[in-house]
């Protein structure tokens, strides 16, 4: 049986399918990036689901494709935690979840961009991924992402330049005194995700001028530097994974047409396009 994970910094979905490629368990755990969180929590976060748990013997390979596991150090780390947990699986594989994006929108030649609780993008030629600039989180980039339109929130309503109607009822569902805000950030574990969860806000409400120009903004920033990047950008479909991108696909179409590119497929769950590529490369091989 084969173990396949699709990992944020919010949450983890997995599915597992057997030697006929049959889907017999779908679970979530919490996000696990190793970039971010420490061994103990990754650990903890494996072993309190009990789905897991229940077939955990039975795992024979782990193919994790996860935010945070770009770089060799995080990738490491993740590997062992599931090396161990896993003990009878003899092929335990760590990637970047580009990976899995590429795989479950395209396998054709195309620039995959995931729009998450954070965001990140590629180029993919028909055979290999490639990145054009290493991400380096939520605090210097991720524009786009649920902890960026988080953080504008956050600003908009402390600047007083979020419409007054809207701020009466963002006050309402969050806590935004200044305190609970600063300690969350500063003193607390999984600050990206902590910002991210703000973003609900903007699609948990009737779409209206102010949050049309909070994601158009928001995806021209990342446009300029996460698609333009690559020099294939004018020649081949903009494909976009991820429940920021999903939700906004009407706004993401607008603001790719100034630039002349072509919008391609959008998935809100990569773990969900995934099953027919495995289910025509690794099943049975």
């Amino acid at each position: 049986m084969i173990l396949i994970a699709d990992g944020g910094s919010t949450k983890c979905d997995w599915i597992l399918l057997d030697s006929e490629g049959e889907q017999i368990m779908k679970t979530r755990t919490k996000g696990l990036n190793p970039a971010v969180f420490k061994t103990e929590v990754l650990q903890e976060r494996l072993e309190e689901n009990l789905d897991l748990k229940q077939v955990k013997e039975k795992v024979e390979r782990v193919h994790f494709y996860g935010a945070g596991c770009g770089t060799a150090k995080p990738t490491a780390l993740l590997k062992a935690i599931l090396s161990t947990y896993f003990s009878g699986a003899s092929d335990v594989r760590v990637q970047e979840d580009m990976v899995a994006a590429v795989y479950a929108v395209t396998d054709k030649p195309g620039i995959v961009c995931i729009l998450g609780t954070g965001s990140n993008s590629c180029y993919y030629d028909g055979k290999t991924v490639r990145t054009a600039v290493d991400s380096l989180g939520y605090i210097l980039m991720d524009e786009a992402s649920g902890n960026y339109f988080g953080k504008r929130l956050i600003r908009d309503y402390y600047y007083k330049k979020m419409p007054k109607k809207l701020a009466d009822i963002f006050e309402k569902e969050y806590d935004l005194s200044s305190d609970s805000i600063k300690e969350n950030i500063y003193k607390k574990d999984n600050p990206n995700t902590y910002l991210a969860h703000f973003a609900e806000f903007i699609f948990k409400n009737e779409r209206n001028g102010y949050f049309y120009q909070l994601i158009a903004e928001g995806m021209q920033n990342f446009i300029e530097h996460r698609v333009l990047c690559f020099k294939e950008a004018q020649n081949v479909p903009i494909h976009f994974v991820g429940s920021i991108a999903y939700f906004s696909q009407d706004i993401i179409k607008d603001s790719l047409q100034p630039y002349r590119l072509e919008p391609g497929n959008f998935v809100q769950r990569p773990i969900d396009g995934i099953i027919d590529y495995y289910r025509k490369h690794f099943i049975g091989k």
